[in-house]
C-alpha cells in the first residue's frame, strides 16, 4: 500500500514537472526568427553602442561653442621671501644697492573667470562633422541588422530544406521497407531471388544511414539557430514557415538606381564627412575671436592668526578684467595645406568607391534577376521531375511483381527518385538565396524584421 501511494505522489509531482517541459517549445516564425537574431547578435549591439556613443561625440564637440566657467583658488606660505635688488639713487646713496624683500608671509588667491567663443569657424564646422558621423553609425546599426537577416534567413531555410530531405528519406524508406517485406514474401514462396531481397536491404540501410545523418545535421542546424537567438539548448524550436512561402512581395523588376540601399547610404555619407573635413581644416586659416573676463581676490599676510578677519590691516584685495581675444593665424610651416590635400584625396577616394559601389549593384542586380528566374525554373522543372521520377517508379514496381522487371530496374528506378529529390532540394533551397539576395539589393530585407 505504501509503494502505491509513494507512486501516486510521484506521478502528481512530476507532472508539473513534465507540462513545464513541454511548454518550453518556442514557435518561430522567420520574421519572429530575425527580430530575435537582431537584439542578440553582437554586431548589431556593438553599433548601437557606436551609436551612443557618436551622440556622446556630438556633446562633447557641442561643448566646445558653450562658455567655460572656472573657479581657481590658492593659498601660499612663503617660507623665504624673494629679495629684490634696488639701486641705491633711490635713497640718496648713489653707487650703492639696497636689497628688499618683496610679498608677505602668506598670500592667497580666489578668481572666477569666464571664456566664451564668439567665433571660431573650425569649432562650427566640428559640430556638423560629429553630426555626420553619428548619422554613419545610425546607418551602421541598419547595415548589422541587414547582414544578420540575410545571414539567419539562409539558415532558416536550410533548416526547412533539411527537415523537408528527413520527411522525404522517412516516406523513401516506409516504400523500401515495403517493398522488401513483398520481396522477403516471393523469396519464401520461391519467386523471387534471394539476391533481390539482399539487395533490396542493403538499399534500406543506406536509406536509414542517410535518414540518421540528416537527423544530426537538422539537429546542428537547430542548435545554430538556438545560439544565435540566446535559447537554451535544451529547449525545443519549431519553424512555423515553410520552404515555399514567398519572400519577395511582387515579381522583381529591373532597378536602375540604389540611392536608399544601406552601402550606398553610408558612402553618401562617409562622402559628406570627408567634405567637412576638408572645410574643416580650410576654416582653420581663418581669425578667431572670443570672450573672457576674471574677478578675482587677494590676501596678504604676515601673521595667519587673523588671517581671515577683515579689518584696516588686514584686507583683501580685488581685481577684475573683461577682454576681447583676436587670434589670427600666418603661417604654421604648410601643415594645413598638407591636410587639406589629405582630405581632398580621402575625399575623391570615397567618391571613387561610391561609383564603383552603384555600378557594382547594377550589375550584381541583373545577375541575380537572372539567377531568380532560373532558380525559379529549376524549382519547377525539379518538382514535375519526382512526380515523373515516382510514377516511373510505382510502374516498375508493379511491372517487377508481374514478374516483368527485374530488381536492378526497380533499384535504378529508386537511385532515380531520390536523385530527383536531392535536385529538387538544392533546387528550393537556392532559389531561396535567390530571393534572399534580390532582397538584399533592393530593400526589402528590412521587411523581415521591421514591425
Amino acid at each position: 500500500m505504501k509503494s502505491i501511494f509513494l507512486s501516486i505522489a510521484f506521478v502528481l509531482l512530476s507532472s508539473p514537472l513534465l507540462f513545464a517541459q513541454k511548454s518550453k517549445e518556442t514557435r518561430l516564425s522567420l520574421q519572429e526568427c530575425v527580430q530575435m537574431a537582431n537584439e542578440k547578435n553582437i554586431n548589431v549591439q556593438t553599433a548601437r553602442i557606436d551609436q551612443e556613443k557618436s551622440g556622446y561625440k556630438v556633446d562633447e564637440t557641442r561643448a566646445a561653442l558653450l562658455p567655460k566657467i572656472n573657479i581657481n583658488g590658492s593659498f601660499q606660505d612663503n617660507l623665504k621671501l624673494p629679495v629684490t635688488v634696488f639701486p641705491g639713487d633711490l635713497i640718496g646713496q648713489p653707487g650703492t644697492t639696497l636689497a628688499v624683500k618683496m610679498g608677505s608671509h602668506y598670500t592667497s588667491n580666489a578668481s572666477v573667470s569666464l571664456s566664451q567663443e564668439l567665433y571660431n569657424q573650425t569649432s562650427i564646422i566640428a559640430l556638423q562633422l560629429s553630426k555626420k558621423s553619428a548619422t554613419l553609425s545610425t546607418l551602421g546599426i541598419e547595415k548589422a541588422r541587414e547582414v544578420q537577416a540575410f545571414e539567419v534567413s539562409k539558415l532558416y531555410f536550410l533548416s526547412l530544406t533539411t527537415a523537408k530531405q528527413k520527411k522525404m528519406l522517412e516516406e523513401n524508406i516506409a516504400r523500401t521497407k515495403h517493398m522488401s517485406d513483398i520481396i522477403k514474401i516471393r523469396v519464401d514462396q520461391g519467386i523471387s531471388k534471394k539476391v533481390d531481397y539482399e539487395r533490396a536491404s542493403v538499399n534500406l540501410e543506406n536509406l536509414y544511414t542517410q535518414l540518421s545523418n540528416t537527423e544530426a545535421t537538422l539537429e546542428q542546424q537547430l542548435n545554430l539557430i538556438k545560439y544565435t537567438l540566446d535559447i537554451p539548448l535544451n529547449e525545443t524550436i519549431v519553424l512555423t514557415d515553410t520552404t515555399e512561402m514567398p519572400l519577395l512581395q511582387s515579381a522583381p523588376k529591373v532597378m536602375t538606381s540604389f540611392s536608399n540601399h544601406i552601402d550606398i547610404q553610408m558612402l553618401e555619407s562617409q562622402k559628406g564627412i570627408d567634405s567637412l573635413n576638408q572645410k574643416k581644416i580650410i576654416s582653420s586659416y581663418l581669425p578667431t575671436l572670443s570672450l573672457s573676463g576674471q574677478y578675482a581676490y587677494q590676501g596678504m599676510r604676515e601673521d595667519f592668526k587673523n588671517y581671515f578677519q577683515s579689518n584696516p590691516e588686514n584686507k583683501w584685495y580685488g581685481s577684475s578684467y573683461v577682454g576681447l581675444n583676436l587670434s589670427i593665424p600666418v603661417f604654421d610651416g604648410l601643415a594645413k595645406r598638407s591636410k587639406s590635400r589629405q582630405a581632398k584625396l580621402d575625399y575623391q577616394k570615397t567618391a571613387i568607391t561610391l561609383d564603383n559601389t552603384e555600378k557594382h549593384f547594377n550589375a550584381n542586380y541583373m545577375d541575380a534577376l537572372n539567377n531568380y528566374q532560373n532558380q525559379k525554373n529549376n524549382v519547377q522543372r525539379q518538382k514535375q521531375n519526382i512526380a515523373l521520377a515516382v510514377e516511373v517508379y510505382n510502374e516498375t514496381t508493379l511491372k517487377y511483381r508481374e514478374g516483368l522487371a527485374t530488381m536492378s530496374d526497380l533499384l535504378q528506378d529508386e537511385i532515380g527518385l531520390n536523385n530527383a529529390q536531392a535536385n529538387y532540394l538544392s533546387a528550393l533551397y537556392s532559389f531561396k538565396e535567390a530571393e534572399l539576395k534580390i532582397m538584399s539589393l533592393n530593400g526589402e530585407i528590412k521587411n523581415l524584421f521591421n514591425k
